[in-house]
C-alpha cells in the first residue's frame, strides 16, 4: 500500500549482530591458547630464574668464598614406570659447607637386552632451596643412552650458594634432599631446561 513502511526483519537485523560475536568468542580461543603454549616456557623461566618448585641452578665455577654454615644433602633416585634401568646414588647423603664444591656419583645399570634412551629429571627439597643449590656438572643436562646390561657412573659436581645464609627463609634448614627420577628420553620434561640470566645453560 502507497505510504506505507516495510516492517525490519528481526532475523536481518540480528545478522551482524551474531557476527561479531562469535568473531570476539573466536578471538578469545585464539588468545588463551596463545597464552597456553606461552606457558609452558614463562614458566620454566621463573623457575630457572628463581629456584621456585626446587628448581636448581647451573654456574660454571663455586664462588671463591666458602660460607660458614653446613648442610647435608640426601641423595634420591627414582625409575619412571617401565623403565627397565637400576638407578641408585653411591651414597645417601653428603655433608657441605656453603661455597664447598662436592662431586657425587650415581649408578645406572639398564636391565634390558636393547640399548635404552633416558633422561633425568630433578628437583630439590625444600622448593626454596632451589635458588641457591648450583649445579657445576650433571648427567641430567642432556640425553643418556646405556647399552644392553650396561653400568655406568655418572657424576653430580654442585654447591650451596653461601647467599643462603642472608635468606630468612633459609633459617633453621640444615637437610636438604637432591632427588632425580629418569623417564624415557621422549616423555622428560625437565623445569630446569631454561637458561638462567647470567648463569650458563643446561646443555640439552
Amino acid at each position: 500500500m502507497a505510504g506505507s513502511e516495510e516492517t525490519p526483519n528481526p532475523r536481518r537485523a540480528k545478522g551482524p549482530r551474531q557476527g561479531l560475536v562469535a568473531f570476539s568468542v573466536l578471538a578469545v580461543v585464539v588468545a588463551m591458547l596463545g597464552v597456553s603454549f606461552a606457558a609452558v616456557p614463562l614458566y620454566r623461566a621463573f623457575c630457572a630464574a628463581t629456584g621456585f618448585a626446587g628448581t636448581t641452578q647451573v654456574r660454571r665455577v663455586a664462588p671463591a668464598k666458602q660460607g660458614k654454615r653446613v648442610i647435608t644433602v640426601h641423595l634420591d633416585a627414582n625409575v619412571a614406570p617401565g623403565l627397565a634401568l637400576d638407578f641408585a646414588p653411591e651414597v645417601q647423603q653428603v655433608s657441605v659447607r656453603t661455597g664447598q664444591t662436592a662431586t657425587v656419583f650415581f649408578k645406572v645399570t639398564n636391565l634390558s637386552d636393547r640399548e635404552t634412551a633416558a633422561r633425568a629429571v630433578y628437583n630439590v627439597s625444600p622448593g626454596q632451596t632451589g635458588a641457591y643449590f648450583d649445579k657445576i656438572a650433571c648427567f641430567c643436562f642432556s640425553e643418556q643412552h646405556f647399552g644392553p646390561h650396561q653400568t655406568v657412573e655418572m657424576p653430580v659436581v654442585f654447591f650451596l650458594d653461601p647467599a643462603l645464609e642472608k635468606d630468612e627463609t633459609m633459617n633453621g634448614i640444615d637437610e636438604v634432599t637432591l632427588s632425580y627420577t629418569f623417564y624415557p628420553a621422549h616423555d622428560a620434561q625437565p623445569v630446569a631446561a631454561v637458561q638462567d640470566g647470567g648463569k650458563e645453560p643446561p646443555r640439552l
